[in-house]
C-alpha cells in the first residue's frame, strides 16, 4: 500500500511506540492523527513532529470520544491506515496471594477492558471508516496494525490479566483479517518483547542491563523505532495479512 498522501490514525500516539510510529509515518508523507487521553502530552508531541501530525484526544474504550479522532482522520484522508498502540500493563498480581487469597477480579477486568475491548473498539470503528475508501492500485482499501506482546505466548508469573489481554489480541488477528478481507482491509499484529519504555526507564541501570541480557540477539532492549519500522512495513506490504509478528530479538520469556 502506498503511504504517501493518505491519512492514518495512531492510538497511544502521545509517547513511546505510538509517537515513534507517528514520526515514521509523517516522514513518509502521511497525514497522521494521533489520539491519546486528554491528560497525555499529545499536543506537545504533535508540535514536535511537525505539520503532518495532529493531536485529537480520545479514549479507546469510549466510542463517543473516538468520533472526533476518526472524523479528523477521514477529513485528512483518504483514510487507509491505523496503528493501534494504546494500552496498559498488568497489575503483576498472582492468582493467589501469599495468604492464599484470590486476586481481585476487578483488576483482571480493567486490564481486559483497555487492552482487549479497547483493541476491538478501535478495530471495528476504524474498519467502518476505511471500508468507505476506494481500493488503491494494490487492491487495498487499507490496513490495520494491532499491538500484542511476547507475554501473549510466554506470560510471566503475575501476568495473568496482561497475558490474557494480549493473547486475545493475537487471537483476533487472523479472524479479523478473514472477516475484513471482503472489504480489502488487511489486519496484522506486532508482539513486542522487552522495549525501552518509560516504565523500564525508571529501573536501575543494572536491572535494565540484566533484562537486555535475556535477549538473544541483538542484546539490547527494543527501541520504539524498531516498532515503528515494523508497523510501517506491515502497512506497506500488500501480501502480509493475518500475521502476528514477534519483535523480540528471539527472546523467550522465563517464568519470572
Amino acid at each position: 500500500m502506498k503511504l504517501h498522501d493518505i491519512s492514518a490514525l495512531v492510538t497511544g500516539g502521545a509517547s513511546g511506540l505510538g509517537a515513534a510510529t507517528a514520526a515514521e509515518l509523517a516522514a513518509a508523507g502521511v497525514r497522521v492523527i494521533i489520539t491519546d487521553l486528554p491528560t497525555s502530552p499529545g499536543e506537545e508531541t504533535a508540535d514536535k513532529l511537525g505539520p503532518n501530525v495532529t493531536f485529537v484526544p480520545g479514549d479507546i474504550t469510549d466510542e463517543t470520544s473516538l468520533v472526533a479522532p476518526l472524523d479528523a482522520a477521514e477529513a485528512a484522508g483518504p483514510f487507509r491506515a491505523v496503528v493501534h498502540c494504546a494500552g496498559r500493563g498488568g497489575d503483576r498480581l498472582r492468582i493467589l496471594d501469599k495468604k492464599g487469597d484470590p486476586a481481585p477480579v476487578e483488576s483482571f477486568e480493567q486490564v481486559l477492558k483497555i487492552n482487549l475491548v479497547g483493541t476491538y473498539n478501535i478495530l471495528r470503528l476504524a474498519a467502518a471508516r476505511i471500508a468507505k475508501q476506494d481500493p488503491d492500485t494494490d487492491g487495498d482499501r487499507g490496513a490495520i496494525v494491532l499491538t500484542a506482546s511476547a507475554a501473549a505466548f510466554e506470560g510471566q508469573i503475575g501476568q495473568t490479566s496482561y497475558s490474557a489481554s494480549k493473547g486475545g489480541v493475537h487471537a483476533i488477528t487472523l479472524v479479523a483479517a478473514r472477516d475484513l478481507a471482503s472489504h480489502a482491509i488487511r489486519v496484522n499484529t506486532i508482539a513486542p518483547g522487552v522495549f525501552d519504555t518509560p516504565m523500564l526507564a525508571r529501573l536501575r541501570q543494572d536491572i535494565r542491563d540484566s533484562i537486555a541480557a535475556t535477549v538473544l540477539h541483538p542484546k539490547r532492549l527494543g527501541d520504539a523505532g524498531d516498532y515503528a519500522d515494523m508497523a510501517v512495513t506491515l502497512l506497506r506490504n500488500p501480501y502480509v495479512n493475518g500475521e502476528t509478528v514477534r519483535l523480540d530479538g528471539a527472546l523467550r520469556m522465563a517464568p519470572r
